[in-house]
């Protein structure tokens, strides 16, 4: 497979596929996918990074020193998710990946992601680099977790935080923020109380951790969740966007941890 990156030791198996928007299409543990590992539609599977945007960015526009950009709206009337998770990824070397922004991004630049597999851990950094002047960004990270693996009881996810930043039916932020009690399973939160714990009772468990404090959480789908470390919340382009600057890379670390369950 010269279009995937392999890594693998006794109980872990990844695959990344660089070919489909360099996400990691297969995570195995312990004998047990833990991904929706194949699917029609590029949002909806495996664990993909989101840049040089994550979420929605409102009528696929966003001012930057004075001037107006559009990105094309692949999501209703919005953009969603940025532009790299449609597009090959370069593999250039046995754990890294590459790909530059342009086409389909106004600035110069390129991003990496990097993975690092430990004994009972696989650690994924995004990074966004700019060539020649600044650009606004935010980042994230899209695994879905299979609800049911092979073996054990249903997924139950432990998710504790302070605040749940309001969106509205369209997945933008209306500027308010809510207790965390009022989700809607379709979520961005801040203020975490402790690492988010996806247990598969009788099979394993998996902690998830990252560098930043937006997690988005979506429980709709009937066969996966998907518990998503962002460095911004939806729209954040038109908002409070990370400034990658040449020398200064926008970096996002996702480290997801597993232990049997017995």
């Amino acid at each position: 497979m010269n279009d995937s990156l392999l890594l693998g030791n006794a109980d872990c198996r990844v695959r990344v596929d660089a070919a489909h928007g360099g996400r990691i299409a297969s995570l195995c543990v312990y004998g047990e996918e833990l991904l929706l590992s194949a699917g029609d539609d590029p949002l909806a599977w495996g664990s993909y990074p989101l840049a040089p945007w994550a979420g929605r960015l409102r009528g696929g526009r966003f001012r930057f020193e004075g001037r107006e950009y559009r990105m094309p709206c692949d999501s209703g009337a919005h953009a969603i998710h940025g532009t790299v998770f449609r597009r090959g990824w370069q593999i250039v070397a046995g754990d890294t990946l590459r790909i530059e922004l342009q086409p389909g991004w106004p600035f110069d630049g390129f991003a990496l992601q990097r993975f690092r597999l430990h004994d009972n851990a696989l650690e994924v950094r995004l990074e966004l680099h700019a060539r020649t002047r600044p650009y606004p960004a935010s980042a994230g990270f899209h695994p879905w977790f299979l609800r049911r693996l092979r073996h054990g009881a249903p997924l139950a996810l432990d998710f504790g935080a302070t605040q749940r930043i309001v969106l509205d039916s369209e997945g933008l932020p209306t500027g308010a923020r809510a207790a965390p009690e009022t989700a809607t399973g379709d979520d961005c939160f801040i203020g975490l109380h402790r690492e988010p714990c996806l247990r598969w009772p009788g099979a394993l468990r998996l902690w998830l951790s990252s560098n930043h404090a937006h997690w988005v959480v979506y429980e709709h789908p009937a066969h996966a969740v998907c518990v998503e470390p962002w460095t911004a919340p939806p729209d954040a382009l038109n908002g409070t966007p990370a400034l990658v600057r040449p020398g200064a890379p926008l970096v996002l670390e996702m480290r997801l941890r597993w232990e049997r369950d017995a």
